[in-house]
C-alpha cells in the first residue's frame, strides 16, 4: 500500500507519543483556556473539542462585546455534552452534519457508523463520540494563534486513521490613525487520511450573536447576506437531504433567498424546510462560484465573500470567506430559554444599562454558521462531490479554512 510522504511524516510525528494511543486525554488539562489577542480582538479556546469559548470584538462605540455563544466555565462544555449537546463553538467530525441511515458505501463496501439522532436512525456530526468530545493536543500556542491536533482511529466506524491539525489565529489591520480597524478570526483544519480511503468533512460549529444578547433574539436587528447562494439542499422531515437542489428565490416564497441583505426575521415564518414541525433556518446553502475558488490552496485574499451579517444594535458586522462549497445556517430554532447567557456578557449589558438585554438564549437567539461541503454528499453520488469528501493516503489533505472579518456599520 502506498502512503504519500505527507501522511508518512504525520505518522512519524505521532510515533512514540501519547497521541499514538487511542483517545487519550492528550492535553494535561482539556479545559485550560488558550488566549489569542491582537488589536481589538481576543479569542479564547480550549482543547476539549478544539472549542472557541469566547470572541471579543469592538462595537460601534469601541466597547468590547462577546459575539460567540457558549459558557464562561470551560468545564460546562462537558456538562453540555451530557445534557443539551449543543455543539457550542467546537469542531465537528469526522463527517459534519447528517448521514442518512447512519451508513455509507465506499468502493462497494457498506460502512455502518454509530447513530445518534432521530431515535438512533441516522448519524449527526460524526456519531456518538465525535470530534467535539475529544481532547485535542496543543501543538503550538503563540500570542495570536493556537494549533491543535487529533488522531482519529475510526472509533465511530469510519474506515482508517485520520490525523487533523486545527489552527485558529487572530489578526487586525488598522488605519495609521487607528480610527478604523478590521479584525479577523481565521480557522483552518488540515486532515490527512493515513491508512485507508475514507470520508472526511469537518466543520467549525460556532454559534454567533452579533447583538451580544442586548435583544431577545436576532430576528429584527441582524441582517444576513448570502450573495453567492441561489440554491440550497432540500431536506426531509428528518433533516436528511432528499437529493433535490432547490432555488432560493422561488421556494417557500423566497424565504431562503438572502442573495440581497435582509433581516433574518423578515421571512422566517415561511421557512419550513428545517425538519419536522419546524419553522426557521437549518439549511445548507450552496456557494456557487468559479471552480478555481474551490481549490484548497486558494487564499482568503482571492476569495469572494460568501456571507455577511451585521447587527444594527451593536453596529458589529462580520464577513465570511471560505474555500468550502456550502454553508449551513441554523437559526437556533431549538433554543428555548433554558440555557443562560454567559455571566460575563450579561454583566457587560447590565453595566451599559441595556433595557432589552436577555439573560437566557431564546429561540432564534443566535445563528450557527458551518462552512462545509454539500451535506450528506456521500449518500448522493449523483452530485459528484466525492473529490471534495473522499480522501485516501494517495490524495491530498482535506482542508477547510474560513475567515471571519469584523468591522462596524
Amino acid at each position: 500500500m502506498y502512503i504519500n510522504p505527507t501522511a508518512l511524516l504525520a505518522s512519524a510525528l505521532l510515533w512514540g507519543s501519547s497521541l499514538a494511543e487511542p483517545y487519550p486525554v492528550t492535553s494535561p488539562d482539556p479545559f485550560k483556556p488558550y488566549v489569542l489577542s491582537a488589536q481589538n480582538i481576543k479569542a479564547t479556546l480550549i482543547p476539549y473539542g478544539a472549542t472557541l469559548t469566547s470572541l471579543l470584538v469592538n462595537d460601534r462605540d469601541g466597547k468590547q462585546q462577546d459575539v460567540a455563544v457558549g459558557y464562561d466555565d470551560p468545564k460546562q462544555y462537558l456538562t453540555d455534552t451530557k445534557t443539551n449537546h449543543t455543539y457550542f463553538g467546537c469542531i465537528v467530525g469526522r463527517y459534519a452534519n447528517r448521514i442518512k441511515n447512519g451508513s455509507f458505501e465506499l468502493d462497494g463496501v457498506e460502512y455502518p457508523i454509530t447513530k445518534n439522532e432521530n431515535n438512533d436512525t441516522q448519524t449527526l456530526h460524526g456519531g456518538i463520540f465525535g470530534y467535539d468530545q475529544r481532547s485535542w493536543t496543543v501543538v503550538n500556542h503563540t500570542r495570536t494563534s493556537v494549533t491543535f491536533s487529533l488522531l482519529d482511529t475510526g472509533f465511530e466506524g469510519f474506515p482508517g486513521d485520520v490525523i487533523t491539525y486545527a489552527t485558529y489565529s487572530v489578526s487586525s489591520s488598522c488605519t495609521k490613525e487607528k480610527t478604523k480597524c478590521e479584525t479577523k478570526l481565521t480557522a483552518k483544519t488540515v486532515s490527512l487520511a493515513l491508512t485507508e480511503k475514507t470520508p472526511i468533512m469537518l466543520a467549525h460549529h460556532i454559534y454567533w450573536n452579533l447583538n451580544a444578547f442586548k435583544r431577545p433574539d436576532v430576528l429584527e436587528d441582524t441582517t444576513l447576506h448570502l450573495p453567492l447562494s441561489k440554491r440550497f439542499i432540500y431536506i426531509d422531515s428528518a433533516a436528511i437531504p432528499t437529493g433535490t437542489l432547490a432555488d432560493t428565490a422561488t421556494t417557500f416564497n423566497g424565504a431562503l433567498d438572502f442573495t440581497k441583505p435582509k433581516l433574518i426575521g423578515r421571512d422566517i415564518a415561511d421557512a419550513k424546510n428545517c425538519g419536522a414541525n419546524c419553522t426557521g433556518y437549518d439549511n445548507a446553502f450552496i456557494i456557487d462560484r468559479s471552480s478555481n475558488e474551490s481549490d484548497w490552496t486558494s487564499s482568503p485574499e482571492t476569495m469572494a465573500v460568501a456571507l455577511s451579517m451585521a447587527s444594527s444594535t451593536t453596529g458589529i458586522s462580520m464577513e465570511v470567506t471560505t474555500n468550502q462549497k456550502a454553508v449551513q445556517i441554523y437559526s437556533c430554532n431549538n433554543q428555548d430559554g433554558t440555557i443562560p447567557v454567559k455571566k460575563s456578557q450579561t454583566l457587560r449589558n447590565k453595566m451599559e444599562g441595556n433595557k432589552d438585554r436577555v439573560d437566557v438564549i431564546n429561540k432564534y437567539g443566535c445563528i450557527v454558521i458551518e462552512t462545509e461541503g454539500w451535506i450528506d454528499g456521500i449518500s448522493n453520488p449523483k452530485w459528484g462531490q466525492d473529490n471534495y469528501q473522499i480522501y485516501s493516503p494517495e490524495t491530498g489533505p482535506a482542508v477547510n479554512w474560513v475567515t471571519f472579518a469584523f468591522g462596524n456599520v
